[in-house]
């Protein structure tokens, strides 16, 4: 897995999302997956996904007070949020990062 980086933004309009995983794991790399096209569809060319390796990094991890893996948190913009899984449900994702959309989730 390899971070996406974005261009350095002045105003402050870069989304940094720091994805913890836990080694190339299948839901580890699901999450990052996942992550990386919704970025790619909803943030375009305004993100940057951060991951750290808790086996490798496990400090990290306490900094943020992580307590499952695979977590994604919302750095910037404030405040931080997290989630926890493989960021399999749309809805959960572009809900819990309050990520802006038009999509309408009730059908009408």
């Amino acid at each position: 897995m390899t971070a996406r980086h974005a261009p350095e933004d002045p105003h402050g309009d870069v989304w940094v999302l720091r994805l913890y995983v836990s080694g190339q794991t299948l839901r580890s790399l699901t999450a990052y997956a996942n992550l990386k096209r919704i970025c790619d569809e909803y943030l375009p060319g305004r993100y940057r996904i951060e991951t750290i390796d808790v086996s490798v990094n496990p400090k990290w991890a306490v900094e943020d007070q992580i307590v499952a893996i695979p977590t994604t948190v919302r750095v910037r913009p404030e405040p931080v949020r997290r989630l926890i899984g493989d960021l399999s449900n749309l809805r959960q994702v572009l809900m819990g990062f309050e990520i802006s959309t038009e999509v309408n989730f009730d059908g009408s």
